[in-house]
């Protein structure tokens, strides 16, 4: 759907979205993260935060907390359960524009089928609830794309929709270790004078 922005209905053009709270856009499938959670992944996680625990990087520590391996800390799982952004022979950005998108995300709205096309596109806030954390060795990716708000709002960026979004992360057993919400903020950008 093609709106005219300048239009004084702009917000209506969200109403599809609005109506569609509380539907899974995915239908309840499971995207996997790009790679295993491995040891080394995690040391290097970890080396810059200087996060010393012994589950994060003593295998028998965390064995003797009842874990198979060592954990990746909560705060590092999110990158786990992304497919590849980039693969040899594509191109990440179309444009070397300051504020250039990336042509291929896993979050953005390229895929939203309900209302107006959006070219700009931001994460506004990340929240978890986890059962357990996740081990190396383990792979991990998201079950199900709920959307859970959708509040149109202009702002100094532009017009758009606040959009929150609920999913499952879980292993690639099927086994739900956490459940994720994450706000958005799908615009058309402003013109910027010359």
């Amino acid at each position: 759907m093609t709106v005219n922005q300048d239009a004084g209905d702009w917000r209506s053009a969200w109403q599809p979205v609005i109506d569609a709270v509380g539907r899974d856009f995915s239908d309840g499938a499971v995207t996997l993260g790009a790679d295993r959670v491995e040891r080394g992944a995690i040391r290097r996680y970890l080396e810059p935060l200087e996060l010393d625990c012994p589950l994060h990087t003593d295998p028998r520590a965390a064995r003797d907390h009842g874990f198979a391996d060592v954990t990746m800390p909560y705060t590092g799982v999110i990158a786990w359960t992304l497919p590849p952004m980039w693969q040899p022979g594509r191109s990440l950005f179309g444009s070397a524009d300051r504020d250039a998108q990336p042509e291929h995300s896993p979050i953005n709205n390229q895929d939203m089928p309900l209302g107006p096309r959006t070219t700009g596109f931001f994460a506004t806030d990340v929240e978890f609830d986890f059962l357990r954390p996740v081990t190396a060795g383990e792979r991990v990716g998201r079950r199900g794309r709920r959307l859970v708000s959708c509040s149109p709002k202009e702002t100094s960026v532009g017009r758009g929709a606040f959009l929150t979004w609920e999913s499952d992360i879980v292993t690639d057993t099927g086994e739900v270790v956490a459940r994720i919400r994450t706000g958005t903020y799908a615009y058309e950008p402003r013109e910027r004078p010359e």
